[in-house]
């Protein structure tokens, strides 16, 4: 921690130490130094953030490909010689991986599609339907976002009692919306408040229902914010960890980030079956924010601007 905490220090000194160069320069009218300056300046930060960012990324990538013997020796740490699948095949042959694995892909799937239907609904109606409250019920489902979930486990898991959907799939399946849709239901209101009413309103006049116009108007132009809304929620539920904890005892219905926590024994850390784990659970979410990044910027700044 502390080598950590030191290059972090380095570098916010060495930014500091280039502020302070280029406003003097600016001070003395050398523009050109002072920009110069800056950029090498921005440049050699950028670097060190970046080397501090993607440096456990890159050593956990290599663990990944490494052998046992290697990892328990220390031998060639930035570099496997020779690579090998050792570590994934010991993965999925010592561990249930793969039931973990289906078990995350069929709660994520689900509870984004739980979330994504409600918030839908939710933001339309308030984004384009009057009644009293409206604008203070906005505030309190986005209050509700930054409650802790450790706040939320225990209530819930009473009702998961009375429900009788303890220890089931079911019971991640409910309660993962519960801390997802507050901040997807206040998005998609900035969202379709951008869509242009008089849309709607032409569609009315022309026949359609209410429930018409939302569905053959309104979705299709806001389909960058329910990307944006079905990643940030697959992203959440992809990675939770304290209510699968919590709610799941039984060993085939543990999801990713509880079944690698099961993988330390004691003091025994498996270090090179959870590296090519983590690089596993990595790469679903990886591709789908390379696919994604464009809807997603969009969806989160929308309403922004009006007008």
């Amino acid at each position: 921690f502390w080598k950590a905490a030191v290059v972090l220090g380095v570098i916010l000194l060495v930014a500091a130490a280039v502020g302070r160069v280029v406003s003097t320069l600016q001070s003395r009218g050398g523009r050109r130094s002072s920009s110069a300056v800056s950029g090498v300046g921005s440049w050699v930060a950028l670097a060190g953030l970046l080397f501090f960012v993607l440096g456990p990324l890159y050593w956990i990538a290599v663990t990944a490909f490494k052998s046992e013997g290697q990892v328990v020796m220390r031998t060639d740490d930035l570099w496997p010689t020779p690579w090998t699948l050792e570590q994934f095949s010991a993965l999925f042959a010592n561990q249930p991986f793969g039931r973990w694995y289906l078990n995350t892909l069929l709660v994520s799937a689900a509870s984004t599609a739980v979330a994504l239907v409600c918030a839908a609904l939710a933001g339309y109606a308030l984004a384009r339907l009057r009644f009293r409250g409206a604008q203070s019920f906005t505030v309190t489902v986005l209050l509700t976002y930054v409650m802790p979930g450790a706040l939320l486990f225990i209530p819930l898991y009473q009702m998961l009692i009375g429900a009788r959907l303890t220890d089931s799939l079911w019971s991640l399946v409910v309660t993962y919306p519960t801390f997802t849709l507050p901040f997807a239901t206040w998005l998609l209101v900035g969202y379709f408040s951008s869509i242009p009413i008089e849309l709607e309103e032409a569609a009315l006049v022309d026949g359609c229902s209410r429930v018409q116009a939302f569905g053959r108007v309104v979705l299709p132009l806001a389909k960058p914010g329910l990307l944006a809304v079905a990643l940030f929620t697959l992203t959440n539920a992809w990675n939770e960890f304290l209510f699968a904890f919590v709610f799941i005892t039984k060993d085939e219905y543990k999801t990713l980030p509880v079944g690698m926590q099961s993988m330390i024994a004691g003091d025994v850390v498996p270090q090179g079956q959870l590296a090519a784990a983590s690089l596993l659970v990595s790469i679903p979410v990886v591709i789908m924010y390379a696919l994604g990044q464009r809807f997603l910027t969009e969806g989160l700044t929308a309403g922004a601007v009006k007008g």
